[in-house]
């Protein structure tokens, strides 16, 4: 069974994921088909885009969404429009429709809500270098 799910991405404690389709089988950072959008909770507000076209191709040939993804794509309008889809509309038309309402939304900044840590430092060693040059002084 082909699936629409997450697949994680990015550093320890910084995550971003990918919406990508990929057999039920493979792992959660496995094997996939194609990568149909992206996903980051870090963000303020949080980014989602969407390949509209090809979810709703591939809703159309019976990939089904993980519970994460169908929650994203409730938000995005994309199940509405893959229900109108199922009534006959026509794909260009609900594409277009798609392209319009993100061209309208107000832009995201790529600012994620915390820094990321230096280039080899983590949390811990941060808090511990600090900790160890402010007793040192």
């Amino acid at each position: 069974m082909v699936r629409i799910r997450l697949r994680r991405m990015g550093l320890k404690r910084q995550p971003s994921y990918r919406i990508v389709v990929a057999d039920q089988r493979s792992a959660r950072t496995g094997g996939f088909i194609e990568i149909v959008g992206t996903y980051n909770p870090r963000t303020q507000p949080i980014t989602e885009q969407v390949e509209e076209d090809r979810i709703l191709y591939w809703l159309s040939v019976g990939a089904q969404p993980s519970e994460a993804v169908d929650s994203i794509l409730k938000r995005t309008g994309t199940l509405e429009r893959f229900a109108r889809l199922k009534k006959g509309e026509t794909l260009e038309a609900l594409v277009g429709e798609a392209n319009a309402a993100k061209a309208a939304a107000a832009p995201v900044s790529p600012k994620t809500r915390r820094p990321a840590p230096e280039a080899g430092q983590s949390a811990k060693k941060a808090k511990e270098a600090a900790a160890a040059g402010g007793t040192e002084a």
